[in-house]
């Protein structure tokens, strides 16, 4: 290497290092200090204003080159050196250097140390150092960094937490401590209190442990403790503490080991161990000889023997029976065995066999109990009368019971391992039912069970029974596919019954038609939704049908009604529903008809096949019909009563148009119908409210102009409606039995107010049929009377002509109790009754009424002048008093007066007017 040319060659290897240092005017102290602080050192300088270098001798096999020239050794320290002269020529005085370069040696590679400082003496500036071999140092450190790299990474990466706390505080955590405390990282450990994650119940442990260690290098035993993590759990370790220091003051390393699973681990070794001691079955453990090692509680109590006296003997000795672990592996692992007890009772046994390190390992489960349970089982199954059907988790059958074989027709044996779907079954409608859709196929691949499903199953021999089935999965556990158990019951014979009294139900029992609920039903808006076009309703009323039943018998009656609903059947169109309402009322419910055309042939070919003659007990009878008709749109929002009570109203207004007639009807008919309804409700309610009350029409003798007699006729003042007609409320009083009620009160409100206003006054008032039939006439009369103050004799009763020919006798009985009271009677509208002059003189009368219908005739009619004239003579000529009615002109009263009659009636002579009026 080249001198650098700055530096100039002053070192000499002859020359001593007194000589030298004197030569540089060097400090001798300054020397001394820096040689004594490396040890042995050779000593080197460099004038820094001369660029002189120098050296002591040994320099050169120090900087390795032994025995080279000066311009070697001064190239190499020049080189060595370098960064030193270059700082020092820029340095303050006594600033020290130190550097460390390596070096190839003829020894092999070292570490030299340059340690230099700047003096001056006088003007002269120089860099004064010394050069040592540090190798062995350099070595040691080396070695000592790399144990701490080492240990470094052994703490780093070993599993096991590792922490130190100094003065209760975490100031070093390792990655594993990190981890068990689920830290995100170090950062949120370090600076805590240790404390922090040490569970409450483990710090007080803790610190006693601690607290023992006094000296540095103490460690205590290993203890169990519990940490708290940051995801609020914690980890169960052992820890171990050791006394050390950290930067110069007393600290603690703490090494833990996590020990959860481990305790996991021997819990469940211990878990398993108290199995061994506690499972029910028996634990035996053998040699590879078969010589007994192991003989677990349950063993004792299975086959009697105790543990002391089992261990040691031959397995087969102690169970009674041969035992050869071997031929139980080979034959799969588990066999089954006859043992005896100690006491010589027979036991069946479920052996199974393993192999261990030191022998053999044998459970043997006692299923003696099970055994005779499944045998009483199989014996109780086999005896009940259910059929009962196993079906596995494959789906082929496992076990039939003989009850299913009898009601299957089935044979077990064929069938057995076979696909539960052995037969067809159908639904309650008769559609076949998937074999996906069976109840034991649902139960096996779902779970759920299926009770009471009611099935009809196709037997081998064509024959059909009906079911009441049910599934059930065997397996509780809730494992899919289960073994199912299937049983089921015979109802075919109850299936049947059911289906009479279910068509008993709903049919008429006489005639076999649908009933009125099965017709309301059939006739409900749900039914009518998804038909098109019209539905008709027919309700038909048999004309004259109470003659026939009254006078030939019910059987009789019986049969025209079974005729009758024959005929009904086959007169109807395909599709329609026929139904016996009760009595003889029925009903036709023809859907989808176009209109009332159609309707009324269908009804005229109905009207027509009943007026057929009907044989019974050889007679012919003959009925006719009523038919009332209402016509459905099918999103008639009316229900099926709704619909019969318009039907039922149509039938009685063609019943009011004369019989055998077909009526439609409409919403004005209804609207009559409910006013008719409502005033029937309202006129029983009438009298207590004073709606009722009486005008008076006079009577006038024709012979004298003077008003003799006044006639009472009942009026209505309704609070709705106003004034009803008498001939409309009369007749509703007729029909529904009012009429005894409001006669009895008309007759004393007339006899009331008559008998206050003139005592010479005569009162006449109408009976009608019904009240003529009333057993308490005559009381409700003499009552009448004697309440008010009348004389019997100033009361007429009025009496229609065809009141008294309804029942001659009976009326005849009545009208001679009413004369016995001394009361008046009168015949009412004659010439319209069709009755005799013989007739007439059987009753005790004493007025006979010519009616209107006369009276309007006379002076445009010689026949109506002839026949008033013809009444008046009869009626003269049994000494009856003649009054006409209805006289409207005077020429009718003229006619009257010539011809005799003798008093007469109407608005000529007087309009009906309230009492305070007349």
């Amino acid at each position: 290497m080249a001198t650098p040319p700055h530096i100039r060659d002053v070192g000499s290897g002859s020359q001593d290092v007194s000589g030298l240092i004197g030569d540089a005017e060097f400090d001798h102290e300054l020397l001394v200090d820096l040689a004594l602080s490396v040890g042995a050192a050779v000593v080197w300088w460099l004038d820094l204003g001369a660029d002189r270098l120098g050296w002591t001798p040994g320099l050169d096999a120090l900087i390795g080159v032994p025995g080279a020239d000066t311009g070697t050794v001064r190239a190499r320290l020049a080189e060595l050196v370098e960064p030193l002269t270059v700082a020092a020529k820029t340095a303050t005085e006594w600033q020290d250097f130190e550097l460390e370069q390596p070096v190839e040696t003829p020894a092999g590679p070292c570490w030299l140390q340059f340690r230099a400082r700047v003096s001056t003496r006088g003007t002269t500036r120089a860099l004064v150092g010394v050069a040592s071999n540090v190798t062995g140092r350099h070595t040691q450190q080396q070695e000592l960094a790399d144990l701490a790299d080492r240990y470094r990474l052994l703490v780093d990466h070993t599993p096991e937490a590792i922490v130190v706390h100094e003065a209760g505080r975490l100031v070093y955590a390792n990655p594993a401590a990190v981890r068990f405390v689920r830290a995100a990282s170090d950062e949120e450990i370090l600076g805590r209190p240790i404390t922090d994650f040490v569970h409450p119940d483990s710090q007080e442990e803790m610190l006693r442990r601690i607290s023992k260690l006094t000296v540095p290098g103490a460690a205590s035993d290993p203890a169990d403790a519990v940490l708290v993590r940051f995801d609020g759990g914690t980890t169960e370790v052992e820890s171990v503490s050791v006394r050390t220091t950290w930067e110069g003051r007393p600290a603690f390393q703490v090494i833990m080991r996590d020990v959860t699973e481990e305790k996991a681990i021997a819990a469940q070794l211990r878990h398993q161990a108290a199995l061994a001691e506690h499972v029910s079955d028996a634990l035996i453990g053998t040699t590879p000889d078969g010589v007994v090692t192991c003989w677990n509680p349950s063993a004792e109590t299975v086959y009697g023997h105790l543990a002391d006296d089992a261990i040691g003997q031959p397995i087969s000795h102690v169970v009674g029976a041969p035992l050869d672990p071997v031929a139980v592996l080979e034959a799969g692992g588990v066999v089954h065995a006859v043992h005896r007890r100690a006491d010589g009772e027979a036991l069946a046994v479920r052996v199974s066999a393993a192999r261990a390190d030191d022998g053999y390992v044998l459970i043997c489960a006692d299923e003696t109990a099970r055994k005779r349970a499944e045998h009483h089982f199989t014996s109780v199954v086999n005896a009940i009368g259910e059929g009962v059907l196993v079906v596995g988790a494959t789906g082929l059958v496992e076990s039939v019971n003989p009850a299913a074989e009898r009601i299957l027709g089935i044979r077990a044996r064929e069938v057995i391992g076979k696909s539960s779907s052995l037969t067809e079954l159908y639904d309650e409608a008769g559609r076949p039912i998937p074999t996906t859709h069976f109840p034991s196929a649902i139960t096996r691949t779902t779970g759920r069970a299926q009770h009471g499903r009611i099935v009809c199953a196709r037997r081998p021999d064509g024959r059909r029974v009906w079911l009441s089935l049910s599934a059930r999965a065997l397996t509780q556990e809730g494992k899919l596919p289960s073994a199912t158990v299937v049983s089921f019951t015979d109802i075919t014979e109850r299936r049947m019954i059911d289906s009479r009294l279910e068509h008993e139900a709903t049919h008429d029992a006489l005639t076999g038609l649908c009933n009125r609920t099965v017709t309301i039903n059939r006739l409900s808006p749900a039914a009518r939704a998804h038909r098109s076009g019209l539905t008709a309703v027919l309700f038909i009323d048999l004309d004259k049908f109470k003659v026939i039943n009254d006078s030939l018998g019910h059987s009789t009656g019986d049969e025209v009604l079974r005729v009758v609903g024959t005929r009904l059947s086959r007169s109807a169109r395909r599709g329609d529903v026929v139904g016996r309402l009760g009595g003889d009322e029925f009903t036709v419910i023809a859907y989808g008809v176009t209109g009332a055309d159609e309707v009324t042939a269908l009804a005229d070919h109905i009207r027509a096949e009943l007026n057929r003659p009907i044989p019974v007990d050889g007679r012919q009878l003959h009925v006719d019909a009523s038919v009332g008709v209402v016509l459905a749109e099918p999103a008639d929002s009316r229900d099926g009563s709704d619909l019969l009570r318009d039907a039922d109203l149509a039938m009685y207004q063609a019943k009011t148009r004369g019989r055998g007639r077909v009526a439609f009807f409409d919403v004005e008919l209804r609207e009559r119908i409910q006013r008719r309804l409502q005033l029937e409700q309202d006129l029983r309610r009438a009298p207590l409210g004073d709606e009722l009350w009486l005008a008076y029409q006079p009577i006038v003798d024709l012979r004298t102009d003077r008003r003799t007699a006044v006639e009472g006729l009942l009026r209505w003042t309704h609070p709705r409606y106003g004034l009803i007609s008498p001939g409309e409320f009369i007749t509703l009083a007729e029909e529904s039995d009012l009429i005894n009620i409001i006669g009895a009160h008309m007759l004393h409100t007339a006899a009331r107010e008559i008998a206050g206003l003139a005592t010479d006054l005569q009162l006449t008032v109408n009976l009608s049929a019904r009240q003529l039939d009333d057993p308490w006439l005559v009381s409700a009369v003499r009552h009448a009377t004697h309440k008010a103050g009348l004389a019997p004799g100033s009361l007429c009763l009025e009496i229609t002509e065809s009141a008294l020919m309804r029942d001659p006798a009976l009326a005849a009985r009545t009208l001679a109790a009413l004369r016995d009271l001394g009361v008046r009677l009168a015949i009412d509208d004659f010439g319209t009754g069709y009755s005799s002059l013989a007739q007439l003189l059987t009753l005790p009368l004493d007025t006979l009424k010519i009616d209107r219908s006369f009276t309007a005739g006379l002076g445009r009619s010689d026949e109506a002048e002839a026949i008033v004239t013809s009444i008046i003579a009869m009626a003269h000529a049994v000494d009856l008093t003649v009054i006409a009615e209805g006289v409207e002109h005077g020429e009718q009263l003229e006619i009257l007066r010539s011809l005799g009659c003798d008093q007469a009636q109407g608005f000529l002579l007087g309009r009906p007017v309230p009492l305070a009026e007349l």
